[in-house]
Protein backbone atom coordinates (compact mmCIF):
# COMPACT_ATOMS: atom_id res chain seq x y z
CA UNK A 1 0.00 0.00 0.00
CA UNK A 2 1.20 2.98 -1.28
CA UNK A 3 2.69 6.00 1.95
CA UNK A 4 0.53 8.77 2.34
CA UNK A 5 1.62 12.43 3.82
CA UNK A 6 -0.53 12.66 6.84
CA UNK A 7 -1.60 16.48 7.90
CA UNK A 8 -0.34 16.84 11.67
CA UNK A 9 -1.39 20.58 13.06
CA UNK A 10 1.62 21.38 15.69
CA UNK A 11 2.09 24.43 17.84
CA UNK A 12 3.84 26.88 15.54
CA UNK A 13 7.09 27.52 18.04
CA UNK A 14 7.76 23.45 17.28
CA UNK A 15 8.76 24.95 13.71
CA UNK A 16 10.94 27.31 15.00
CA UNK A 17 8.70 30.27 14.64
CA UNK A 18 9.22 33.41 17.29
CA UNK A 19 6.65 33.46 18.81
CA UNK A 20 6.83 32.37 22.06
CA UNK A 21 6.51 34.75 25.17
CA UNK A 22 10.09 35.55 25.04
CA UNK A 23 10.10 36.34 20.76
CA UNK A 24 11.68 33.28 20.89
CA UNK A 25 11.25 29.82 19.80
CA UNK A 26 11.16 26.00 21.16
CA UNK A 27 12.24 24.15 17.42
CA UNK A 28 12.09 20.33 17.52
CA UNK A 29 14.88 18.75 15.70
CA UNK A 30 13.11 15.61 14.91
CA UNK A 31 9.42 17.64 13.84
CA UNK A 32 11.66 19.90 11.69
CA UNK A 33 14.67 17.59 10.47
CA UNK A 34 12.83 13.89 10.52
CA UNK A 35 9.04 14.27 10.19
CA UNK A 36 8.72 17.07 8.09
CA UNK A 37 10.31 15.00 5.28
CA UNK A 38 7.15 12.98 5.21
CA UNK A 39 4.17 14.80 6.40
CA UNK A 40 2.34 18.14 5.72
CA UNK A 41 1.86 20.58 9.21
CA UNK A 42 -0.93 22.93 9.86
CA UNK A 43 1.06 25.30 12.40
CA UNK A 44 -1.34 26.60 14.91
CA UNK A 45 -0.02 29.04 17.62
CA UNK A 46 -3.38 30.42 19.73
CA UNK A 47 -1.58 33.34 21.56
CA UNK A 48 -0.45 34.81 18.19
CA UNK A 49 -4.10 34.37 16.97
CA UNK A 50 -6.29 36.16 19.32
CA UNK A 51 -3.81 39.44 19.01
CA UNK A 52 -1.11 39.00 21.98
CA UNK A 53 1.72 39.09 19.45
CA UNK A 54 5.45 38.48 20.53
CA UNK A 55 7.37 38.86 22.91
CA UNK A 56 4.38 39.02 25.57
CA UNK A 57 3.42 38.73 29.28
CA UNK A 58 3.59 34.93 30.69
CA UNK A 59 0.46 33.65 30.80
CA UNK A 60 -1.28 31.02 34.03
CA UNK A 61 -4.14 29.05 34.78
CA UNK A 62 -6.07 29.98 37.58
CA UNK A 63 -8.78 28.23 39.42
CA UNK A 64 -12.49 29.72 38.96
CA UNK A 65 -16.25 27.96 39.91
CA UNK A 66 -16.68 28.02 36.44
CA UNK A 67 -13.45 25.88 35.41
CA UNK A 68 -9.64 27.04 35.12
CA UNK A 69 -9.24 30.45 33.83
CA UNK A 70 -6.33 32.00 31.52
CA UNK A 71 -5.00 35.15 32.69
CA UNK A 72 -1.92 37.54 31.75
CA UNK A 73 0.77 37.06 35.03
CA UNK A 74 1.06 40.83 36.42
CA UNK A 75 -1.39 42.20 34.67
CA UNK A 76 -4.29 39.92 35.52
CA UNK A 77 -6.36 40.37 31.89
CA UNK A 78 -8.64 37.72 31.88
CA UNK A 79 -8.34 35.35 28.04
CA UNK A 80 -10.30 32.71 28.81
CA UNK A 81 -13.13 34.01 26.59
CA UNK A 82 -11.12 34.92 23.47
CA UNK A 83 -9.21 32.11 23.67
CA UNK A 84 -12.31 29.60 24.23
CA UNK A 85 -13.95 30.92 20.98
CA UNK A 86 -10.70 30.58 19.08
CA UNK A 87 -10.33 27.38 20.48
CA UNK A 88 -13.80 25.93 19.88
CA UNK A 89 -13.66 28.02 15.66
CA UNK A 90 -10.36 25.88 15.11
CA UNK A 91 -11.65 22.92 16.50
CA UNK A 92 -14.88 23.01 14.75
CA UNK A 93 -12.55 22.98 11.15
CA UNK A 94 -9.64 21.07 12.08
CA UNK A 95 -8.77 18.53 9.22
CA UNK A 96 -5.51 16.62 10.44
CA UNK A 97 -4.43 13.17 11.14
CA UNK A 98 -2.89 14.19 14.51
CA UNK A 99 -1.96 16.97 16.77
CA UNK A 100 1.78 18.33 18.37
CA UNK A 101 1.51 20.90 21.04
CA UNK A 102 3.74 22.60 23.21
CA UNK A 103 4.81 21.34 26.08
CA UNK A 104 4.11 22.69 29.57
CA UNK A 105 2.09 25.56 28.32
CA UNK A 106 -1.25 26.88 29.73
CA UNK A 107 -2.78 26.81 26.80
CA UNK A 108 -1.38 24.45 24.70
CA UNK A 109 -0.35 21.63 26.67
CA UNK A 110 -2.04 18.57 27.04
CA UNK A 111 -0.36 16.57 30.59
CA UNK A 112 0.09 18.29 33.81
CA UNK A 113 -0.46 21.77 33.55
CA UNK A 114 -0.25 23.71 36.97
CA UNK A 115 -3.43 25.56 37.84
CA UNK A 116 -3.28 28.82 40.74
CA UNK A 117 -5.11 29.18 43.03
CA UNK A 118 -5.55 32.74 41.80
CA UNK A 119 -3.89 36.07 42.71
CA UNK A 120 -0.48 37.22 41.47
CA UNK A 121 2.57 35.38 42.80
CA UNK A 122 0.64 32.09 44.37
CA UNK A 123 2.05 28.66 44.19
CA UNK A 124 0.26 26.27 41.65
CA UNK A 125 -2.09 23.56 43.15
CA UNK A 126 -1.54 20.50 40.53
CA UNK A 127 -5.16 18.91 40.15
CA UNK A 128 -4.21 15.15 38.85
CA UNK A 129 -2.85 14.34 36.17
CA UNK A 130 -3.52 12.11 32.73
CA UNK A 131 -6.67 12.46 30.97
CA UNK A 132 -8.10 15.26 33.54
CA UNK A 133 -8.75 17.84 31.48
CA UNK A 134 -8.09 20.55 34.16
CA UNK A 135 -4.53 19.72 33.78
CA UNK A 136 -4.65 20.74 29.84
CA UNK A 137 -4.33 24.10 28.43
CA UNK A 138 -7.34 26.31 27.79
CA UNK A 139 -6.76 25.77 24.16
CA UNK A 140 -5.47 22.65 24.12
CA UNK A 141 -8.12 20.90 26.40
CA UNK A 142 -11.28 22.26 24.44
CA UNK A 143 -9.87 20.71 20.95
CA UNK A 144 -9.14 17.50 22.54
CA UNK A 145 -12.57 17.28 23.94
CA UNK A 146 -13.65 18.24 20.43
CA UNK A 147 -11.77 15.44 19.12
CA UNK A 148 -11.37 12.25 21.21
CA UNK A 149 -10.06 9.96 19.07
CA UNK A 150 -7.46 12.42 17.10
CA UNK A 151 -3.92 11.21 18.24
CA UNK A 152 -2.07 13.88 20.15
CA UNK A 153 1.19 14.37 21.77
CA UNK A 154 3.38 17.01 22.87
CA UNK A 155 7.24 17.33 21.89
CA UNK A 156 8.33 16.27 25.33
CA UNK A 157 7.14 13.08 25.01
CA UNK A 158 7.69 12.68 21.34
CA UNK A 159 11.68 11.98 22.61
CA UNK A 160 10.39 9.03 24.16
CA UNK A 161 10.63 6.19 21.48
CA UNK A 162 7.87 4.07 22.38
CA UNK A 163 5.28 7.13 22.95
CA UNK A 164 6.87 8.58 19.12
CA UNK A 165 6.56 5.22 17.39
CA UNK A 166 2.99 4.69 18.75
CA UNK A 167 1.97 8.46 17.60
CA UNK A 168 3.48 8.32 13.81
CA UNK A 169 2.18 4.59 13.32
CA UNK A 170 -1.53 6.14 14.27
CA UNK A 171 -0.97 9.45 12.10
CA UNK A 172 -0.07 7.59 9.07
CA UNK A 173 -2.77 4.89 9.96
CA UNK A 174 -5.56 7.45 10.28
CA UNK A 175 -4.27 9.38 7.21
CA UNK A 176 -4.35 6.34 5.12
CA UNK A 177 -8.11 5.70 6.10
CA UNK A 178 -8.99 9.69 5.51
CA UNK A 179 -7.78 9.09 1.81
CA UNK A 180 -10.11 5.82 1.13
CA UNK A 181 -12.70 7.32 2.39
CA UNK A 182 -12.25 11.06 0.56
CA UNK A 183 -12.61 9.02 -2.85
CA UNK A 184 -15.48 7.16 -4.45
CA UNK A 185 -14.54 4.48 -2.47
CA UNK A 186 -16.77 0.87 -2.77
CA UNK A 187 -17.45 -1.98 -0.18
CA UNK A 188 -14.45 -4.41 -2.00
CA UNK A 189 -12.16 -1.17 -1.11
CA UNK A 190 -13.19 -1.06 2.36
CA UNK A 191 -12.74 -4.50 2.55
CA UNK A 192 -9.16 -4.82 0.73
CA UNK A 193 -8.05 -1.59 3.15
CA UNK A 194 -9.12 -4.13 6.74
CA UNK A 195 -7.05 -7.26 5.24
CA UNK A 196 -4.28 -5.27 4.27
CA UNK A 197 -4.56 -3.43 8.24
CA UNK A 198 -5.48 -6.90 10.14
CA UNK A 199 -1.43 -7.42 11.66
CA UNK A 200 -1.68 -3.85 12.37
CA UNK A 201 -4.60 -3.91 14.04
CA UNK A 202 -4.11 -7.24 16.10
CA UNK A 203 -1.51 -5.89 17.60
CA UNK A 204 -3.39 -3.16 19.14
CA UNK A 205 -6.12 -4.73 19.76
CA UNK A 206 -7.52 -8.21 18.40
CA UNK A 207 -11.09 -8.05 19.78
CA UNK A 208 -11.49 -4.69 18.05
CA UNK A 209 -10.10 -6.20 14.84
CA UNK A 210 -12.62 -8.85 15.11
CA UNK A 211 -15.28 -6.38 15.76
CA UNK A 212 -14.19 -4.30 12.90
CA UNK A 213 -14.46 -7.30 10.35
CA UNK A 214 -18.06 -8.08 11.50
CA UNK A 215 -19.06 -4.35 10.35
CA UNK A 216 -16.98 -4.83 7.10
CA UNK A 217 -19.07 -7.95 6.54
CA UNK A 218 -22.14 -5.23 6.47
CA UNK A 219 -20.75 -3.22 3.70
CA UNK A 220 -22.70 -2.58 0.62
CA UNK A 221 -26.26 -3.82 3.14
CA UNK A 222 -26.73 0.03 4.26
CA UNK A 223 -25.67 3.44 3.83
CA UNK A 224 -22.00 4.14 2.84
CA UNK A 225 -21.72 6.95 5.14
CA UNK A 226 -22.54 5.17 8.06
CA UNK A 227 -20.39 2.83 7.84
CA UNK A 228 -17.53 5.16 7.09
CA UNK A 229 -18.30 6.84 10.39
CA UNK A 230 -18.60 3.53 11.97
CA UNK A 231 -15.30 2.00 11.03
CA UNK A 232 -13.52 5.21 11.31
CA UNK A 233 -14.47 5.43 15.05
CA UNK A 234 -13.25 1.55 15.51
CA UNK A 235 -10.12 2.18 13.60
CA UNK A 236 -8.99 5.15 15.60
CA UNK A 237 -9.82 3.62 18.78
CA UNK A 238 -8.28 0.40 17.99
CA UNK A 239 -5.02 1.79 16.76
CA UNK A 240 -5.19 4.09 20.18
CA UNK A 241 -4.82 1.14 22.08
CA UNK A 242 -1.02 0.22 22.96
CA UNK A 243 0.47 -2.68 20.96
CA UNK A 244 2.36 -4.67 23.47
CA UNK A 245 5.26 -7.08 23.20
CA UNK A 246 3.61 -10.04 24.10
CA UNK A 247 1.12 -8.45 20.83
CA UNK A 248 4.01 -7.90 18.40
CA UNK A 249 5.04 -11.35 19.17
CA UNK A 250 2.09 -13.11 18.46
CA UNK A 251 1.52 -11.25 15.21
CA UNK A 252 4.87 -11.84 14.22
CA UNK A 253 4.51 -15.44 15.01
CA UNK A 254 1.27 -15.62 13.07
CA UNK A 255 3.13 -13.79 9.78
CA UNK A 256 5.55 -16.79 10.01
CA UNK A 257 3.00 -19.08 9.84
CA UNK A 258 1.72 -17.70 6.46
CA UNK A 259 5.67 -18.03 4.77
CA UNK A 260 7.19 -20.81 7.50
CA UNK A 261 5.51 -23.94 5.26
CA UNK A 262 8.21 -21.94 2.13
CA UNK A 263 11.06 -21.69 4.25
CA UNK A 264 11.93 -25.21 5.23
CA UNK A 265 12.68 -26.02 8.69
CA UNK A 266 15.76 -24.08 9.44
CA UNK A 267 14.95 -21.21 8.53
CA UNK A 268 11.62 -21.11 10.07
CA UNK A 269 13.61 -22.43 13.45
CA UNK A 270 15.77 -19.01 13.01
CA UNK A 271 12.63 -16.76 12.53
CA UNK A 272 10.86 -18.27 15.22
CA UNK A 273 14.19 -17.55 17.30
CA UNK A 274 14.22 -13.96 16.24
CA UNK A 275 10.92 -13.52 17.37
CA UNK A 276 11.78 -14.91 20.61
CA UNK A 277 14.44 -12.64 21.02
CA UNK A 278 12.37 -9.89 20.71
CA UNK A 279 9.66 -11.22 23.21
CA UNK A 280 12.37 -11.54 25.60
CA UNK A 281 13.59 -8.42 24.80
CA UNK A 282 17.19 -8.78 23.41
CA UNK A 283 16.58 -7.42 19.94
CA UNK A 284 14.26 -4.53 18.45
CA UNK A 285 10.94 -4.95 16.72
CA UNK A 286 12.65 -3.70 13.55
CA UNK A 287 14.67 -6.80 13.74
CA UNK A 288 12.20 -9.83 12.96
CA UNK A 289 9.99 -7.47 11.35
CA UNK A 290 12.70 -6.79 8.23
CA UNK A 291 13.20 -11.21 8.42
CA UNK A 292 9.69 -11.23 7.71
CA UNK A 293 9.33 -8.87 4.98
CA UNK A 294 12.19 -10.38 3.25
CA UNK A 295 10.87 -13.82 3.26
CA UNK A 296 7.40 -12.27 2.39
CA UNK A 297 8.67 -10.51 -0.57
CA UNK A 298 11.36 -13.37 -1.30
CA UNK A 299 8.47 -16.11 -1.53
CA UNK A 300 6.13 -14.14 -3.31
CA UNK A 301 3.06 -14.24 -0.28
CA UNK A 302 1.52 -11.29 -1.71
CA UNK A 303 -0.57 -11.18 1.14
CA UNK A 304 1.76 -10.74 4.02
CA UNK A 305 3.75 -8.30 1.66
CA UNK A 306 0.93 -6.15 1.35
CA UNK A 307 0.39 -5.74 5.17
CA UNK A 308 0.93 -2.10 6.65
CA UNK A 309 2.28 -3.56 9.88
CA UNK A 310 5.53 -4.70 7.93
CA UNK A 311 5.94 -0.75 6.65
CA UNK A 312 3.12 1.09 8.86
CA UNK A 313 4.94 4.12 7.68
CA UNK A 314 8.29 4.83 5.83
CA UNK A 315 11.32 3.52 7.18
CA UNK A 316 13.57 6.21 7.06
CA UNK A 317 11.86 7.41 10.37
CA UNK A 318 13.54 4.41 11.87
CA UNK A 319 11.42 4.27 14.70
CA UNK A 320 11.66 0.57 15.64
CA UNK A 321 14.67 0.21 16.11
CA UNK A 322 14.75 0.76 20.21
CA UNK A 323 15.28 -2.47 22.46
CA UNK A 324 11.68 -2.74 24.51
CA UNK A 325 11.77 -2.51 28.05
Amino acid sequence: MDQVRPRIAVSSCLLGDPVRFNGGHSRDRFLTDVLSRHVDWVPICPEMEIGLGAPRETLRLERSPGGPRLVTRSSRVDLTAPMTALARSRAAGLDVDGYVFKSKSPSCGIHGIPIHAGGAGTPPARTGVGADRRNRGLFAGIVIGAHPLLAVEDEGRLHDAVLREAFVERVFAVARLGRLLAGDWRPRDLVAFHAAHKMQLLAHAPAAYRELGRLVATAGSGPREELAAAYDRGFRTALAAKASIGRNANVLEHCLGMVGDRLGRVRSADLLEVIGSYRAGRVALSVPVTLVRHHARGEGVAYLREQTYLRPYPDELGLRNHVAA
